[in-house]
């Protein structure tokens, strides 16, 4: 083969393995496959913007926003009848938000994260306070204890991320640690939601305003929806000089009736629906609505 003919070819050549990766990229998960919120709440700097988000009180990006917080926690001690002596689990708690804002009001707490940079927070902010609230670092589906809840608390949506087994898995549990009697209160998304959602392949330099690393990356977002599943994934690839990873954020819808089946297998009865955790009045119209649910 002559050099014009060498020439000629090996643009060719890396072409295809560009497009190769493009689909690669571009290809359609099956529901569930892949499991990576470890890697986002974990990775030294999503923790970081991650963290950020939680402490700005104006907004509902990581946590709801201050004020809604204040009036979700007025409406759980009321609802709960919240003092001394009530024994609360928040799976998924996050810098402490709602968990020292119990702990005030001499609830006895146990917030559960996998987030170091978040439990670190929470910690300092409680010794600051004099809080007596327990922290554990730890992946919430591997958590075990010998305590036995009156309430457990899953707020933010975080049971619409799981796949179906890590749901039955997390009910299994949630009935051990409860006593006797005791309550879920957790919040998901709707079916509502899941039709307001639309398929779409975006790519953007440092995509959402380098949230992803400190240096200059390309991002790739692709939304898939299962319609059959009502699920929809936010699949996220980010291509940096030294590394290229996918995240994939799994987003499960619910109708009232599959969520109060989903709690029927695992041993609960569900005492109620609203349209969030502060008590709103449920409207299948919402995007989210939230589950009272007790142990039988």
């Amino acid at each position: 083969m002559g050099k014009s003919e060498q020439a000629f070819h090996a643009p060719i050549e890396r072409e295809t393995s560009m497009f190769e990766q493009l689909e690669k990229i571009n290809a359609r998960p099956k529901p569930f496959e892949f499991y990576t919120a470890y890697d986002l709440w974990t990775d030294a700097h999503t923790s970081k913007r991650m963290l950020e988000f939680h402490l700005d009180g104006k907004t509902d990006t990581s946590s709801r926003n201050a004020a809604f917080v204040d009036r979700s926690v007025d409406w759980i001690a009321a609802r709960f009848n919240i003092g001394a002596g009530k024994k609360i689990a928040d799976f998924g708690c996050g810098p402490g938000l709602y968990a020292a804002r119990l702990a005030r009001r001499q609830a006895e707490v146990t917030g559960i994260d996998f987030s170091k940079r978040s439990i670190q927070y929470a910690r300092e902010a409680a010794a600051g306070e004099g809080l007596a609230i327990q922290y554990v670092m730890q992946n919430y589906l591997d958590f075990e204890t010998d305590d036995r809840f009156h309430l457990i608390m899953m707020i933010m949506c975080d049971f619409s991320v799981l796949s179906p087994a890590q749901r039955s898995n997390m009910l299994t549990r949630f009935h051990t640690f409860l006593a006797p009697g005791g309550f879920v209160l957790l919040d998901v998304y709707s079916q509502a939601a899941f039709d307001e959602r639309e398929e779409k392949a975006l790519f953007e330099t440092n995509l959402l305003n380098g949230f992803w690393s400190p240096s200059r990356y390309y991002g790739f977002l692709n939304t898939f929806k299962y319609e059959k599943e009502k699920l929809v994934l936010d699949q996220y690839t980010i291509v940096e000089a030294a590394r290229m990873r996918t995240v994939y954020n799994w987003f499960q819808h619910f109708s009232p009736e599959e969520l109060e089946e989903e709690f029927k297998l695992s041993g609960f009865s569900v005492e109620s629906f609203y349209s969030d955790v502060a008590g709103a009045p449920f409207m299948r119209a919402s995007r989210e609505f939230a589950v009272v649910a007790k142990k039988l």
